[in-house]
């Protein structure tokens, strides 16, 4: 039931401009903000079982800012507080992923080693800079989506509920293609 929940949660959290975009016409603020606040608190809960702590501060932390910008938007009246929820959430990853690259091993060396424990130095120097692509991939889709909350909705859902996850699936993806061929070089 738990891992139903966690996953229930997620795809809510995943659709949460088209939440936004849509629901706050068809069924008010109301009924969107307590769905909103009830998959954030889910997230909350769901995220003790996480393996690097640090994911785990941003979905807490992430939720906790969720749930208070909901709670802003009810007080305020006004549902432009729920816009800047990814723009939180950048921030939250780009300090996860900046704060690594102090450390000895880097969020993506650690990411990298559940499944190579025995990673070589190439794949060390490799993981800090996919680290160090990804802060900048934060600090651009943070700006933007901060940007996003200054114009329209509709503006706001296409890039926050497409255009992002278009550009972190395809980051995703190349890295991916770019690893597979630089493996094989080994």
């Amino acid at each position: 039931m738990r891992r139903l929940l966690t996953i229930a949660s997620a795809i809510v959290l995943l659709a949460y401009p088209f939440a936004i975009y849509f629901g706050i016409d068809r069924f008010g603020f109301s009924i969107v903000g307590l769905l909103l606040v009830l998959a954030l608190g889910i997230r909350l809960l769901s995220v003790q079982r996480t393996q690097l702590k640090e994911l785990k501060y941003v979905a807490q932390i992430s939720a906790v800012v969720g749930i208070t910008l909901v709670c802003l938007g009810a007080v305020f009246k006004q549902h432009g507080w729920l816009t800047f929820y990814p723009v939180v959430v950048n921030i939250c990853m780009l300090a996860v992923f900046a704060s690594s690259l102090r450390q000895p091993q880097t969020i993506v060396e650690r990411l990298a080693r559940l499944q190579e424990p025995e990673l070589p130095q190439s794949g060390v120097i490799y993981t800090r800079k996919v680290t160090i692509m990804w802060c900048f991939f934060f600090i651009f889709n943070g700006l933007f989506a901060l940007f996003t909350c200054f114009y329209s909705l509709k503006l706001w859902t296409l890039y926050n509920g497409f255009i992002s996850y278009i550009l972190a699936g395809s980051l995703f993806a190349g890295e991916w293609a770019v690893r597979q061929f630089i493996r094989k070089d080994r």
